[in-house]
């Protein structure tokens, strides 16, 4: 597709050279494939992906009250992360609808850094910091730190000769380090955050330095089967691991993060007030009515997203995130389903062209369900 009146990544002529095909996300001109969906998806299970994330959203939150705001905005009880500390966490409004979810890096004492996934986000940040009267500047520094993913069981292995100034074999899962370091020459922010499933890195730069870095990393890769990855694979990567995607997994203001299984990022005993913190507790008392599922489906063929889920004719959910699972061979999908039938083993039915076809509710995530593997 013409990517013309897109805002392009400081990624995107070194990724436009190895062939990406491109697609449009909020604006933004972002890889779908190099060629082989399936592939990139393997070589992020058995070996690393290199993967460019520069279009998310990127808030730098500076001020007396930066870490305030953070806590006041997410869930998650960010006033206690640490510096250099990451910790992730759902934006819920008033009546405990979620908004986004995304994370939060400590700087110091009076600076924080969030990543989302929308422009509006800003404006949230913004509103609520001056609903509350708190000291702190939110900028939007997306373009200024253009960012890639190194994820993999190798990941490890294929950074650690190419970086400088920090042992990666003693970085904390869900820790950074802010500056000081360099990989393949170029000074980058390092974080061991990721979006795989695997163990991982995100490396932050600048984007006159974003062409050296890609080339440093990828040659680095080669020798372990490192692949440049796009959206497509992300996709299933995602869907096998249990990773929210927006307006997919969950609305803006009509689901709850109890439905999408963030209960344990809802921190309703945190000492500070946090929007939606009232409804929140009614809603965890309550029981949300359903829960965002795995199932394996019968047959070769993808049902369609929103494709209605039943249990003995009777409507019992919808399809949120369908795809074949090159891991597991199967068709698998996330669905948000009546929480009494979300029980491993409970038999459905999902809707497919004029008819059915049978699934079996499994594990959540059915990969990694202990999620052991970031954490290597």
């Amino acid at each position: 597709m013409s990517t013309t009146a897109l805002q392009r990544s400081a990624f995107y002529d070194v990724q436009d050279q190895l062939g990406a095909e491109w697609t449009d996300w909020e604006g933004w001109a972002w890889a779908d494939h190099f060629g082989d969906a399936e592939a990139e998806h393997r070589a992020t299970r058995e070996a690393s992906n290199i993967w460019d994330e520069s279009p998310l959203r990127k808030w730098d939150m500076k001020g007396p009250d930066a870490l305030k705001l953070a806590d006041v905005l997410f869930t998650n009880d960010m006033a206690a992360l640490e510096v250099g500390q990451v910790r992730y966490g759902a934006i819920c409004d008033e009546d405990g609808q979620m908004i986004m979810d995304g994370t939060i890096f400590r700087y110091a004492d009076d600076h924080c850094f969030s990543i989302t996934s929308y422009d509006s986000d800003l404006d949230w940040f913004r509103k609520v910091a001056s609903d509350r009267g708190l000291g702190v500047q939110v900028e939007d520094v997306t373009p200024a730190m253009p960012h890639l993913q190194v994820q993999g069981p190798k990941s490890r292995e294929i950074l650690a000769p190419i970086i400088d100034g920090t042992d990666l074999s003693q970085l904390r899962y869900f820790r950074f380090i802010p500056d000081g370091v360099n990989v393949g020459g170029v000074p980058c922010m390092v974080s061991r955050t990721g979006y795989s499933g695997e163990l991982g890195y995100e490396l932050y730069c600048k984007p006159e330095h974003a062409a050296d870095l890609w080339n440093a990393v990828l040659e680095a890769g080669r020798p372990h089967a490192m692949r440049p990855i796009g959206l497509s694979a992300i996709e299933t990567l995602r869907i096998e691991s249990g990773l929210l995607f927006p307006d997919v997994d969950y609305f803006q203001h009509k689901t709850d993060p109890f439905e999408v299984r963030l209960d344990k990022l809802v921190k309703l005993d945190k000492p500070g007030d946090f929007i939606g913190k009232e409804a929140l507790g009614r809603i965890a008392q309550e029981g949300t009515p359903r829960l965002l599922t795995t199932l394996r489906i019968e047959g070769d063929e993808t049902p369609e997203y929103g494709a209605a889920v039943t249990k003995d004719g009777n409507e019992a959910g919808i399809v949120r995130s369908p795809a074949k699972s090159p891991t597991f061979g199967e068709q698998l999908a996330m669905a948000a389903i009546d929480r009494e039938l979300a029980g491993e083993g409970t038999k459905v039915e999902v809707a497919l062209g004029d008819g059915t076809v049978s699934a079996t509710v499994g594990p959540f995530p059915l990969y990694d369900t202990q999620k052991s593997r970031p954490r290597a």
